[in-house]
Parts: structure tokens; C-alpha cells; sequence
């Protein structure tokens, strides 16, 4: 009877009504995708799918009536279990415009390729260590929080200069972030268990770069201190013995360059944002 009943109040403020529900659902979705409160939203939904069963199944009254009016808990509770993600959702809205002219996103994203490479093969043939981690869907926002901020463009220099032995900068991560900046060198990053390891001979570097790669998206260039050698995590795998022509083959193949159309509209949106603040900031400065 409540199916008939709703079908026959249907009309078109009640489509567009669950038009920007549902959108409202898809966009909180798309925040915490990639992300480890993706779990936690699973289970929390697991555990009230069974407590919903129960109740009805078993007439269980204070138990129904606890579902009913658990809206008012959730509504604290949300802020507080979700502060991240909802800090992520707040950042990227207020990264933006539309409207401002940029660099091609491809013309981008080939430009950093090209500048990792280009520094991967000195830092290399210099023996010089360096880890450098590029954000794709995954909030990586917590680890940059770990380092020093810097929001600069990627620059061969900078990446040289930043994992230079005698600078307190080069013992920890580079994080380039999603819109393609610098956004912290000396970042701190989990480290890999020693089951995953394919050598036991790898070091810190490595396994930092292993691990990140496992509880994320993102993408892991590593410079062994010891021999020089270039290698690239992602998905948890790591491929070692690279050389400069070979990363920027793997580099293409697994960061981009990708077509503006084909990524999330809300990310697209984010990204235009944090153009149009950085380059407010630079005025006033």
C-alpha cells in the first residue's frame, strides 16, 4: 500500500527531490572511495542491515524503536568517526573555478612524468636516496600532514635539491598531490609488513614505498641510496631495475597522462578550485 501510495504522490518536485538525494549519497561515496573508512561504512552497514532483520523478524520493540531514533546519534557521531573525509570534502570544494584558464591536463600530468624521470636519473647516477609518492584517488592527506609542507611546482631542481643528502628534508617522502604540486617533502609513510617483501634485503626506502602502495592508490618511485637503482611500487607490487626510459614507460602506463573527460566530475571540480585559490594567494602575497 505505501508503493501505490508513493507512485500516486509522485511528481516532479518529488523526482527531483530524490534526484538530489541520490546525488547527495553518490557524492559522499566518491569522497571516502579509496579510502580505509570504506570499511568501516561496510560494516556499519552490515550491522544495522542485521539489526533491521532481527527487529522485524523477531518483533524486537526497543530494539526497532532504537533504529528509529538513532538518526539524532548519527548525526554526532558522523562528524566525529568521518572528520577526515570530511575535511577532504571541504578542501576540495573550496579548491576551485571553473571558469580560469590552465595548463592541458595532459600537457600536465606528461610535464611531471617527464620532471620524476629526470631527477630519478641524476638522483640515481648521483647514489643518492630518494622516494617520491604520486596521489591519484586516495587521500593522502594524513601523510602529508607528517612532512613539511611546501605546495611548490615539480621542478627536476626541487626534487634534487630536496633529496640532497645534506638537506633535513631528504630522509622521508616527497608527496605530489593530486593537482600535480609538491605538496610535502619528509614525509612520514607505513611501513610494508615483511610478508609482502620480495627480498629481505630491501631497505626503509622500499618498504615505505611498499606500504604505501598497499593501503593505497598511489604510485611509489624509490632511488636506492645503496646501488642507484630505480624502482616503482603500486598495488603492493614493486618493480624493481629500472632505468630512466623504462619509468617513464611505467609512469605512462600507470599515472597518466589521462583525459580530463574521463576522471569524476567532482574531482575535475577540485582540481579547477584549487587553481583559482592558489593563484588568489599569490596576488595577495
Amino acid at each position: 500500500m505505501e508503493l501505490v501510495w508513493a507512485l500516486n504522490n509522485l511528481n516532479l518536485s518529488a523526482i527531483i527531490d530524490i534526484f538530489l538525494v541520490a546525488l547527495l549519497f553518490f557524492g559522499a561515496s566518491f569522497f571516502i572511495r579509496g579510502t580505509q573508512s570504506v570499511a568501516l561504512v561496510r560494516g556499519m552497514a552490515l550491522v544495522f542491515g542485521v539489526m533491521i532483520v532481527l527487529s522485524n523478524v523477531f518483533k524486537l520493540l526497543a530494539l526497532r524503536w532504537l533504529l528509529e531514533n538513532i538518526l539524532t546519534v548519527l548525526v554526532v557521531a558522523i562528524p566525529v568517526v568521518f572528520q577526515p573525509e570530511l575535511r577532504r570534502v571541504f578542501e576540495r570544494l573550496g579548491r576551485a573555478g571553473f571558469f580560469v584558464g590552465r595548463q592541458p591536463y595532459e600537457t600536465r600530468r606528461a610535464k611531471i612524468i617527464d620532471d620524476i624521470c629526470q631527477a630519478a636519473e641524476r638522483l640515481s647516477e648521483r647514489r643518492h636516496g630518494a622516494l617520491i609518492v604520486l596521489e591519484r584517488n586516495s587521500s593522502l592527506q594524513e601523510y602529508v600532514r607528517t612532512g613539511v609542507q611546501m605546495d611548490c611546482e615539480v621542478s627536476p631542481q626541487v626534487l634534487l635539491t630536496i633529496f640532497w643528502p645534506k638537506t633535513e628534508l631528504h630522509d622521508g617522502a616527497a608527496i605530489i598531490d593530486i593537482s600535480g604540486r609538491i605538496a610535502s617533502a619528509a614525509s612520514v609513510l607505513p611501513l610494508s609488513s615483511a610478508r609482502t617483501l620480495t627480498t629481505p634485503k630491501l631497505g626503509t626506502r622500499h618498504r615505505a614505498a611498499l606500504g604505501m602502495s598497499e593501503v593505497s592508490d598511489a604510485i611509489c618511485v624509490v632511488v636506492s641510496e645503496e646501488t642507484g637503482r630505480i624502482s616503482i611500487t603500486n598495488g603492493g607490487r614493486l618493480i624493481p631495475r629500472l632505468d630512466a626510459k623504462r619509468l617513464r614507460t611505467i609512469l605512462n602506463a600507470f599515472y597518466g597522462p589521462e583525459r580530463p573527460q574521463d576522471r569524476p566530475l567532482l574531482q575535475r571540480a577540485g582540481d579547477q578550485v584549487n587553481v583559482l585559490m592558489r593563484r588568489v594567494r599569490e596576488r595577495q602575497e
